[in-house]
């Protein structure tokens, strides 16, 4: 039987399963018709970052706020971060002004914030401004990625 992950779309929420070997086949969800993992940033709000945290398939979270300015300059190496990254991890964002019941959920303390969650627990957690490489070193020194 082939392994499989349990990925939510991170456009509209919904839980879908994804062949392990269909990772890099640029899975699509089945309700939204969206990309499951494109290699870019997503914006999401509390309610699917709740889902999302669940997932079999690692996901980097900052928090961040449109007022910050290291988050504004943060913003290009986390995208870099995340075309490096996928199709293992996702990266997405949410902003902690719109949402801040994430902000006292996660214990969100100073922003930028990141925190790793892996098969539905937080694997790790860093703060403050930071290039793409170190992003992905950060990833890589938590969770055991492929290659």
């Amino acid at each position: 039987m082939t392994q499989s992950y349990r990925v939510t779309c991170l456009d509209c929420g919904q839980a879908n399963r994804v062949p392990a070997d269909k990772l890099s086949a640029g899975p699509k969800c089945g309700t939204c018709g969206n990309k499951l993992i494109s290699g870019k940033v997503a914006e999401v709000d509390f309610a699917t970052l709740a889902k999302a945290e669940r997932d079999d398939l690692p996901l980097l979270v900052d928090f961040w706020a449109p007022w910050c300015g290291p988050c504004r300059a943060m913003a290009p190496q986390f995208q870099q971060a995340a075309g490096i990254l996928a199709p293992h991890v996702r990266l997405a964002k949410i902003n902690t002004q719109v949402n801040p019941t994430a902000t006292q959920r996660y214990r969100i303390q100073g922003i930028p914030a990141f925190i790793l969650f892996h098969k539905g627990r937080e694997a790790a957690r860093a703060a403050g401004a930071r290039p793409a490489a170190d992003l992905v070193a950060f990833v890589k020194s938590k969770i055991s990625i492929p290659a």
